[in-house]
């Protein structure tokens, strides 16, 4: 079959991209991607010249070059990964946000209608359902707690959610979606939480950790998030949606400490910085539902997949060398550099 992954040149895209290919030998995989600041070529550089792989450029809001793009391709899966991510980018400029992730779904959703897609699926967070308190390790996010975004991010998110609902209950559109807690691993942006903790170890430079550092996120290996979706596309039930967690919860500042040891660097390297505008508190996904229904499980203990990640890092300092030596610098120093 052909399959089309949007937003496949950043980082959860491309690994489910790799994921894919390697899984499903036959298949074809079309990647549809802006190439925005958070995407490069040069992570999809091993799959590039694959007969069954197409790249093509373009923006997920482009009417016109979508639905030539189904035409043409007439994908049996449409996978949308593309999306403004960065939280603290949404606080200081929130309208592209709502644009790619809001505007760039609705795009996606008509097209799918016009062609006939046997199945869409829409890659969520968690961060829909706003955060939980310290105080209570007993509560956890379920599908059927109440959307309270945080930032511009999560709302454009949540309401992209509302959206594919909708198309599935008036059009009835073949969709799922899955919220997922936090992903770590290879190929992702310098500016996230641990490549960004990671990139500064490594080169001596200081830490920044947001407010008291003791925020708690629930982490997921990225290749057990590809496992996860391939498992709701190949048997979820349409119009469901489907939390994916690793019950795998760290304070930040303990994930610092930890990267600081595996890499034998001070913690005098960490610096506290001022906290961000509405910084949710801890974030922890009871992933129950996929569990019993499709069987999946994560399958990577959180020191193994920072090892490995570490691993990829150290071994690929040109790809984020690249990024991180250009206009990232001029948004680091604006977001750290006063705080």
């Amino acid at each position: 079959m052909t399959i089309l992954v949007t937003g496949g040149a950043g980082f959860i895209g491309s690994n489910f991209i790799f994921y894919w290919l390697d899984k499903h030998p036959g298949d074809r995989v079309v990647c549809l991607d802006k190439l925005t600041y958070a995407g490069s070529l040069s992570t999809l550089k091993s799959v590039m010249d694959r007969p069954d792989f197409r790249f093509v450029k373009g923006d997920i809001c482009d009417k016109g070059l979508v639905l030539g793009l189904f035409r043409e391709e007439r994908p049996e899966y449409v996978i949308n990964f593309a999306a403004e991510s960065h939280v603290d980018r949404s606080i200081t400029g929130p309208e592209v946000f709502l644009q790619s992730n809001y505007i760039g779904t609705a795009v996606l959703l008509e097209a799918c209608r016009e062609c006939g897609v046997g199945r869409y699926h829409q890659v969520s967070t968690d961060e829909v359902y706003g955060d939980l308190p310290l105080d209570r390790p007993d509560l956890f996010f379920t599908e059927d707690t109440p959307l309270h975004t945080s930032s511009p991010y999560s709302a454009s998110k949540a309401a992209a959610d509302l959206l594919v609902q909708s198309y599935v209950r008036t059009y009835g559109i073949s969709a799922t979606i899955s919220r997922c807690s936090n992903n770590y691993g290879p190929c992702q942006f310098p500016e996230k939480f641990i490549p960004l903790m990671v990139i500064n170890a490594l080169n001596d430079e200081p830490l920044p950790v947001y407010g008291d550092g003791l925020n708690v996120r629930d982490w997921l290996f990225v290749e057990d998030h590809c496992r996860a979706i391939e498992l709701i596309l190949q048997k979820g039930r349409i119009g469901e949606i489907y939390n994916v967690g690793g019950h795998n919860e760290w304070r930040n500042i303990d994930v610092v400490k930890l990267i600081l040891a595996k890499l034998g660097k001070p913690e005098s390297l960490i610096r506290y910085v001022e906290d961000r505008k509405g910084h949710d508190r801890r974030y922890a996904i009871d992933p129950g539902k996929i569990c019993d229904e499709l069987g999946w499980l994560p399958e990577t203990g959180f020191e193994d997949g920072l090892g490995w990640t570490l691993r990829w890092y150290l071994d690929n300092r040109p790809w984020w060398g690249d990024i991180v030596s250009g206009e990232y610098r001029e948004y680091y120093e604006m977001m750290y550099g006063g705080r």
